[in-house]
């Protein structure tokens, strides 16, 4: 124990806490009902996650499993896999029951239990990964017990839990506030958008993608004569397209010497592709614009190339193909349930009214511009949510060094102005 100034202590976990270790209960013993059991995946983002819970009866037991119960409070410690280092309250009324590689704290009358989450939750994590070695995480409750904590008087630590607590609150509130704001912002642009795209007009002419552009699907390429040189032509593929952005991270190439009989696969500035495999996932729609930093690239199978006719504004396209309006037909016309797809046809079957050519470009060169405001209006956003989280990480570094000696409501209200 290594006395530290005012009167704080650094020990290791193992003198102010117990560890309780979970029991080895037997997949085949696993039910569709009865006690849950909490498992390492189930250690979540400071809290337990009730996904994929398994379910046992203590009765079929011969052991006595009341130690191993998790009831209100109780503050648990993933020890292995993925979630090794992530710790979490069960703040519901339920008991569980605890798998093994998961530990329960069992904290001496000399530390707060909350004092203990706040450090934990915080700080522990990447050192106990460290230690544990990264390839394959796996705390020993030895790992666990050796850490060192710095130790206030109990009342000291009682003042900086409430501290932490009111500013957590309010970090927590400022980031809400923010992302609404920011959700806000989006949900504008895209009902102006929709409502802009969609609007009655007598002359607008009622048309389909299939007369407005020329459509393409990509060639099977066979991976077997993929290339590795630099120098080599980039294939786009489904796994490039993201939410109106392509990503070009990790991709395959094509000699360079090899693309005379693939020109119609080539793309040209301006073209929109569209992934037709998982064309909508959660994050949205998959389509992107091809700009001139994006050659050459050749057009590989289960991507869709639109190319606008002489009637079609390119950037009127791209925004109707990111619509919402697109996205609803797609989401109603797309097939299988492993791999959700759509085909040329449905592409080319999607219904809209087609302004003028003149009135598809004035359209778009406003969508544009709003467009513009909306990306500095998140970057803004993402920025005050970057200070709050580290005005967190700050009150923390200062809480467990003993320098949390003020409120910290105006560094609050800094860094969320």
């Amino acid at each position: 124990m290594d006395v530290m100034k005012d009167g704080w202590q650094a020990v290791k976990l193992g003198e102010v806490c117990g560890l309780q270790n979970g029991f080895a209960f037997k997949s085949t013993m696993f039910k569709s009902h009865g006690t849950p059991v909490l498992r390492i995946s189930n250690i979540q983002n400071d809290e337990i996650c009730n996904n994929r819970l398994v379910y046992t009866d203590p009765d079929d037991y011969k052991e006595d499993l009341s130690k191993y119960e998790v009831r209100n409070g109780d503050l648990l410690i993933a020890m292995s896999g993925a979630t090794t280092g992530k710790v979490g309250f069960n703040s519901t009324s339920k008991i569980y029951l605890l798998n093994q590689r998961v530990g329960k704290f069992e904290p001496k009358k000399t530390i707060d239990k909350k004092y203990l989450y706040y450090f934990l939750s915080t700080r522990v994590e990447e050192n106990l990964k460290m230690s544990a070695g990264s390839a394959q995480p796996n705390l020993s409750t030895k790992q666990i017990k050796d850490f060192i904590i710095p130790m206030p008087p109990l009342p000291e630590q009682k003042r900086i839990v409430a501290i932490l607590d009111g500013a957590f609150a309010g970090i927590e509130r400022a980031v809400a506030n923010t992302e609404k704001n920011l959700a806000n912002a989006r949900e504008l642009f895209d009902g102006f958008q929709n409502s802009v795209l969609s609007q009655p007009n007598e002359n607008w002419k009622k048309t389909s993608l299939g007369k407005e552009i020329d459509l393409l699907t990509g060639f099977a390429f066979k991976s077997k004569e993929y290339t590795e040189a630099k120098d080599g032509i980039p294939l786009l593929r489904g796994d490039n397209i993201t939410q109106g952005e392509l990503r070009w991270k990790s991709f395959k190439r094509w000699p360079k010497n090899d693309t005379s009989n693939y020109k119609k696969y080539e793309l040209e500035e301006g073209d929109i592709v569209l992934a037709m495999d998982r064309t909508w996932v959660k994050a949205g729609l998959k389509y992107a614009q091809i700009s001139s930093t994006d050659l050459p690239c050749l057009l590989v199978q289960r991507v869709a190339r639109l190319r606008s006719k002489k009637e079609m504004d390119g950037g009127f396209l791209k925004f109707l193909i990111g619509s919402p309006i697109f996205t609803e037909y797609v989401l109603a016309i797309q097939t299988g349930l492993s791999v959700p797809h759509i085909s040329g046809k449905q592409i080319s079957d999607f219904e809209f009214l087609r302004p003028s050519v003149k009135e598809q470009t004035s359209i778009s060169s406003t969508l544009i511009e709003m467009q513009i405001n909306l990306h500095n209006l998140e970057s803004i956003y993402i920025s005050k949510i970057a200070a709050l989280s580290e005005l967190k990480q700050s009150l923390l570094q200062k809480a467990f060094s003993g320098e949390l000696t003020a409120d910290p409501e105006r560094a609050l209200k800094e860094a969320a102005a």
